[in-house]
């Protein structure tokens, strides 16, 4: 049986996003907040080992009160408990802080539900991008990391076997768990969630646990005292104007033509080398 925990987070949906011209910064106000959908992978991957192999799920978010819904919806999904870490102190937290907190909060999920064979995060998150969270949760609790995961192809014993997806290629990799996975989209499509699940979520009050509840805790690590990262400064791209020309023809060798007398009559072939 397969203890799985995944790590979720509520961000400001990327499509609605805009930056403030006067500040440069992003204006979060009437802006939805869904799960980070990196994340929404990794626990679709949960579910399907969980189906196969059998065990439970476990979800863990640090975040604001509101983000309460974001784990209501992994319930609804199918997994199996959530915990909300949310505390003031928390607040203005970057990824060394976060995945302090997240390591943290993993050894509190294995010593209330027993221990966790695999954690997955997503490869990234869409308010942060950087992708550092996930190694950084892996490197305080001494897992072994697989990142950029686009298949899993099996669990034999103790070991897992993935597809890692690289800039030049896929890579097999063959590991003892307990791991951290981080999760490409490419690994799945995500399901909807069912009636039943979607009810049992509308009645779920998921975990809260706050500093408090952490008796080792050290405050000199989370929040902003506990992240050294500082934005130096934001900007938006300048918008550049760039001239179009449409060709007008039926044929497309007509189209073609008119493209070479063009091309032909700017600089473009003498900046090539080519002779006409």
């Amino acid at each position: 049986m397969l203890h799985i925990v995944v790590c979720v987070k509520q961000v400001p949906d990327s499509r609605e996003i805009r930056i403030d011209p006067k500040t440069n910064t992003l204006v979060r106000q009437g802006v939805p907040a869904i799960v980070n959908f990196y994340d929404l992978h990794g626990l679709e991957e949960a579910l399907r080992l969980k189906e196969k192999y059998g065990g439970r799920i476990t979800v863990v978010c640090m975040g604001p009160p509101p983000a309460e819904k974001a784990l209501k919806q992994c319930i609804s999904l199918g997994a199996d408990d959530a915990v909300l870490v949310t505390d003031r102190a928390f607040a203005g937290a970057d990824t060394l802080a976060t995945s302090y907190v997240l390591a943290e909060t993993i050894k509190m999920v294995a010593a209330t539900w027993g221990p966790i064979d695999i954690v997955f995060t997503g490869k990234q998150t869409l308010d942060g991008d950087t992708g550092q969270v996930g190694p950084g949760i892996a490197c305080r609790l001494d897992l072994e990391q697989l990142t950029y995961v686009g298949k899993v192809i099996g669990i034999e014993g103790r070991r897992i076997t993935v597809h890692r997806y690289l800039e030049d290629g896929i890579e097999v990799v063959e590991t003892e768990m307990p791991v951290l996975i981080t999760a490409l989209k490419e690994l799945n499509k995500v399901r909807r969630a069912p009636m039943p699940g979607m009810l049992r979520a509308a009645r779920y009050k998921p975990v809260i646990w706050t500093t408090n509840d952490f008796p080792d805790l050290d405050r000199k690590k989370i929040g902003l005292k506990g992240s050294p990262t500082i934005v130096a400064k934001t900007w938006v791209p300048e918008i550049r104007s760039v001239n179009t020309e449409m060709i007008q023809a039926n044929e497309p060798e007509a189209i073609a033509e008119e493209l070479i007398d063009k091309l032909w009559s700017t600089d473009l072939p003498s900046r090539l080398g080519w002779a006409q």
